[in-house]
């Protein structure tokens, strides 16, 4: 086994409990190996630290799966964590739909599996753990099995653009048996059909599963509006909450046709429209009209993916937070979130304070939220805490 050897004073945010080992902080490989290999990786004294598959091509050089010298990255090391993985939301998420693996979290780098139904989505994002998937997939099916889950069809959804970083081809397609790839759940007692083939990364976004339900607890009785709508997600949870009337938007004509069928799925279509527009263009328009609404949702795509461009994502959250406060009657609602790591909640908090000032509007916080349980945060590997969920009574400025 190849050996990557650490600089001195270099790799703390790894020692720190972290799972990324940077290519600046290598000081040399010993031993022979291939893109996607397991390696030994040793501080500049030689002291042992982990193992973890090793691809050059990548800013991140080694990810690490283990701490433990004696520990053999085998089947049975997948089985166990796949067992820890289900068992963990067996215990904390409705397990009809979510996500199962969600990488370093779970134990499995640059990995991403969803459980729609009866159908698993998977998405790998490196080398290392590509070679793994597809004893990964048997092991949780066997797992899912055991407990009552059978699943009838896996589709993979690595096309994602960072496979090009790792060296590797963006994939899409079925893995084993093909089924019908729009499928059918059931969330917060909301249907959907998901598009695990065409939809947006997996499909559908669990990861506001709960945020969802907290949202639609505030909408009897409301008018709501609710911005990048995406196929509907939290309109239909408000309109199943009893609102009077949801206006949803988002700028995919995709979305926008997904989430009238859904609103037909739920017999919601008579309190509810849905239109394709840019959110940005339109806010200001209602705005002028003077239209107010009840409850107003601002789950927009994330402003900023590096560190580069926080500062023009930090304009957008607060434009977008400005006319959206200004649309909320006095003493509505505002539910508003980022869901960009780089976008740090206290950089977030701040910008919105921002824009209550502007809008010269007071707000009363509700409640504070994160992404879902099945998307865990682990905590020293920062990457994995990226949603960052508010809701707001706003008050006129006395």
């Amino acid at each position: 086994m190849a050996e990557v050897i650490i600089k001195k004073g270099e790799g703390r945010s790894f020692k720190a409990g972290g799972l990324w080992i940077y290519d600046n902080e290598i000081d040399g490989i010993n031993g022979r190996f291939e893109n996607g290999d397991i390696v030994d990786v040793l501080d500049f004294d030689g002291y042992f630290l982990g193992k973890g598959f090793i691809n050059i091509n990548s800013k991140i050089t080694v990810r690490i799966m283990t701490r433990k010298k004696d520990t053999n990255i085998d089947r049975e090391f997948i089985d166990r964590l796949v067992k820890i993985a289900v068992q963990y939301r067996v215990d904390t998420v409705d397990m009809s739909s979510c996500r199962l693996i969600f990488g370093e979290a779970d134990g499995f780098p640059g990995l991403v599996v969803d459980k729609f139904s009866d159908v698993l989505v998977v998405e790998s994002l490196a080398l290392g753990i590509d070679r793994m998937k597809l004893d990964i997939i048997d092991s949780l099916k066997s797992e899912l099995a055991v407990r009552g889950m059978d699943i009838r069809g896996v589709y993979e959804r690595s096309d994602s653009k960072i496979r090009l970083k790792e060296g590797m081809e963006r994939v899409k397609g079925f893995i084993g048996v093909p089924f019908d790839t729009k499928v059918e759940i059931t969330e917060n007692g909301v249907k959907y059909i998901v598009n695990v083939e065409d939809g947006q990364k997996t499909g559908f976004f669990l990861d506001q599963k709960y945020n969802r339900a907290a949202v639609a607890r505030l909408c009897k009785g409301a008018d709501v509006l609710d911005c990048f709508t995406h196929t509907g997600s939290f309109a239909l949870n408000a309109a199943m909450g009893g609102a009077e009337y949801v206006l949803g938007v988002d700028a995919s004509e995709l979305g926008i046709e997904q989430a009238r069928e859904n609103a037909e799925l739920n017999d919601v279509s008579h309190i509810t429209d849905f239109v394709c527009r840019d959110v940005f263009e339109l806010l200001p328009e209602l705005v002028e009209e003077g239209r107010l609404f009840d409850v107003v949702i601002l789950d927009p795509p994330a402003f900023t993916k590096s560190r580069n461009s926080v500062k023009n994502a930090v304009k957008g959250y607060r434009e977008i937070n400005i006319k959206g406060m200004k649309l909320v009657k006095d003493g509505g609602y505002l539910a508003t979130c980022s869901c960009s790591h780089f976008m740090e909640q206290e950089l977030f908090a701040k910008t919105i304070a921002e824009a209550a000032r502007s809008a010269h509007k007071r707000l009363k916080q509700v409640e504070f939220r994160t992404q879902s349980p099945d998307h865990p945060i682990l905590w020293a590997a920062d990457e994995s805490y990226y949603l960052k969920f508010y809701i707001f009574q706003v008050c006129e400025e006395h």
